[in-house]
């Protein structure tokens, strides 16, 4: 089984899901980032293929994006670092699953399916591309993925009429990443009225696929509100900077944690 849907099926709720830009803050910590969020209780890890002209990140995943080119980082350096995440078998490496989070300019550069052999190859479980238009993803890019056991996870947010949701449900797998405004990313102080409407909206419409819920979580309420309206929460700006203030990714994740808590 695909590790995204083990995970799902073993854990319903209070997932934890760690994003952080790969090459970032150095462009030989990737590895070691994964391995110790795994070691500190996260439950699933985006990694973000830096790009140069993002969409929909906020400034702190910019500027992680940003010098992370700088240091040099690149699909093909990412695949090559993550070689052996996994371990020589099935039980020395990283068990959680790890999704790739990226533009789809760089992956078409790269071209698709040898994206998806590459996945394999690592052991990447997803990918997340926003701005992959939903008429090409069925057509051109679910077949591929699909063959290589790969799964494609696509977006919601507020914006996002009640039948294009129930179709992203019917025809997608893995889970429904849940975005919280129709904004950028960054950490945000609580989730407003008009927030906790839409997630009420959602959980109304009884979708099969379990949703996480990102942007914005940095404290105990958001965190809370993602709790109890999905099956987890995604944190990427927070985590982000507290990356890039400490350089040292468990002391980040301890303060991440400490945060939540507040």
């Amino acid at each position: 089984m695909n590790r995204i849907n083990k995970l799902f099926a073993t854990k319903r709720e209070n997932i934890l899901s760690i994003y952080f830009c790969a090459g970032h803050p150095t462009l030989e910590g990737t590895p070691s980032t994964i391995r110790t969020l795994e070691q500190k209780g996260v439950d699933m890890i985006e990694v973000g293929i830096p790009f140069s002209d993002p969409m929909a990140d906020g400034p702190v995943i910019q500027d992680a994006a940003t010098k992370a080119l700088q240091n040099g980082m690149t699909l093909k350096t990412l695949f090559a670092q993550l070689r052996g995440i996994r371990g020589e078998d099935s039980t020395d490496g990283v068990q959680i699953p790890l999704v790739l989070m990226g533009y789809l300019n760089p992956i078409m550069q790269f071209g698709f399916e040898k994206f998806c052999q590459q996945c394999v190859e690592v052991g990447i479980d997803g990918v997340i591309i926003p701005d992959l238009p939903f008429k090409d993803y069925l057509e051109d890019y679910k077949p591929i993925a699909d063959r290589h056991d790969i799964r494609i996870i696509m977006l919601i947010t507020p914006e996002t009429s009640d039948e294009r949701i129930r179709f992203i449900d019917e025809h997608t797998d893995g889970f429904i990443y849940m975005v919280s405004s129709a904004a950028i990313t960054g950490a945000q102080k609580e989730f407003n009225d008009a927030k906790q409407a839409y997630f009420s909206r959602i959980n109304a419409m009884n979708l099969k696929h379990p949703r996480m819920i990102g942007f914005g979580i940095s404290n105990q309420q958001t965190l809370q509100a993602a709790q109890r309206n999905a099956s987890g929460a995604i944190i990427g700006s927070k985590f982000v900077s507290l990356l890039e203030e400490t350089g040292d990714a468990a002391q980040a994740m301890d303060c991440l944690l400490k945060a939540l808590e507040q």
